[in-house]
């Protein structure tokens, strides 16, 4: 009687120790999803690796030294509505993942995810747009294209030779005459935009007719080049707050610009080009036309450009929160 009671007290210690280890595994198991979904930190026996956990730690403490806060869109005393700016921070679990069956002592390769602002472009209301963010280092070319075609051919081959993409306003009534032109350039990769219908002084329009510029170009784009449009281009940079909210109302941002060639006056090319170097900065907006002066000094506009180090992208690319990559400024 004694031995059998020894025995079943036995079995139960036994029990009883056996169901403590099980839940102590499964504590660990739970944990480690918990503090950040890794699983194979444990061996089989639910201990964790010393190697995957100093490696989970080392990029835990490198990603708090790494992170570039977001920048908000804001509203400016003379630029008026600025773009915001995305953060960038390291993907914790990702930088795990590529690294988990390096050697031991390989560099760790940070996987990195960008930090969308809080406040948006979108958020700030109704305004001009004159430039990018200064944080971003990308500009924009703006073509706007009323008249002349001599030198729409020269200036679309120098983009190609130079990789370089620009934005193209065009006005309606030459997009309704030039239409294989149009297509030439939209073929070329080039973002197309309006520039309304009739090169009007758009603060001088009553509403309806303000409106309506805007509408007919609108639509001419899109029956013509199926173009999705996000911005508008005030002829001659006239506009006033009906403007403004009449171009709202059809999905178009209001942009102007941060730098002008004045290319209409016909200046030589090299002092386009010294204007250029001197003033760019990141997040210009630089208006063109196709005229012989532009067409001559873009070569060495862009190579000035470049050599600041800035990239040269389309309107939307430039006034984009996004980053130009995602560690052009990480540390």
């Amino acid at each position: 009687m004694w031995l059998k009671k020894a025995i079943v007290m036995a079995v139960l210690m036994f029990a009883l120790l056996l169901t403590v280890q099980l839940n102590n595994d499964l504590s660990a198991y739970v944990l480690g999803i918990k503090q950040g979904g890794i699983v194979d930190a444990f061996h089989s026996d639910g201990s964790v690796s010393e190697k995957n956990r100093l490696l989970k730690e080392t990029i835990e403490m490198e990603a708090s030294k790494k992170r570039i806060a977001p920048i908000n869109a804001t509203l400016d005393r003379v630029w008026m509505a600025i773009p915001g700016y995305n953060g960038l921070e390291v993907d914790v679990d990702q930088t795990y993942r590529l690294m988990k069956d390096a050697p031991e002592h390989a560099p760790i390769r940070y996987v990195y995810k960008e930090i969308w602002p809080a406040v948006s472009l979108e958020q700030l209301g109704k305004h001009p747009i004159y430039k990018g963010n200064p944080n971003k280092p990308m500009i924009s070319l703006m073509i706007n294209v009323a008249w002349g075609n001599e030198f729409i051919k020269p200036i679309l081959n120098t983009l190609e030779k130079e990789n370089v993409k620009a934005t193209f306003f065009l006005d309606g009534s030459w997009l309704k005459k030039n239409t294989d032109m149009a297509r030439m350039i939209q073929a070329a990769g080039h973002e197309i935009s309006n520039h309304a219908y009739s090169h009007p002084n758009m603060s001088r329009l009553d509403r309806q007719s303000a409106f309506n510029q805007i509408a007919k170009t609108e639509a001419l784009l899109q029956s013509t080049l199926q173009v999705k449009n996000h911005w508008f281009a005030p002829p001659s940079g006239d506009f006033n707050q009906m403007t403004i909210n009449v171009a709202a109302e059809q999905g178009l941002k209001t942009v102007l610009w941060t730098l002008d060639t004045v290319d209409w006056q016909h200046p030589p090319a090299e002092s386009i080009v010294r204007k250029i170097r001197l003033r760019v900065e990141p997040g210009s907006l630089i208006l063109m036309h196709p005229t012989d002066s532009s067409s001559a000094a873009l070569p060495g506009m862009i190579a000035a450009i470049k050599q600041k180090g800035l990239a040269l992208g389309t309107v939307s690319e430039t006034l984009s929160s996004k980053r130009v990559t995602l560690v052009e400024a990480g540390p």
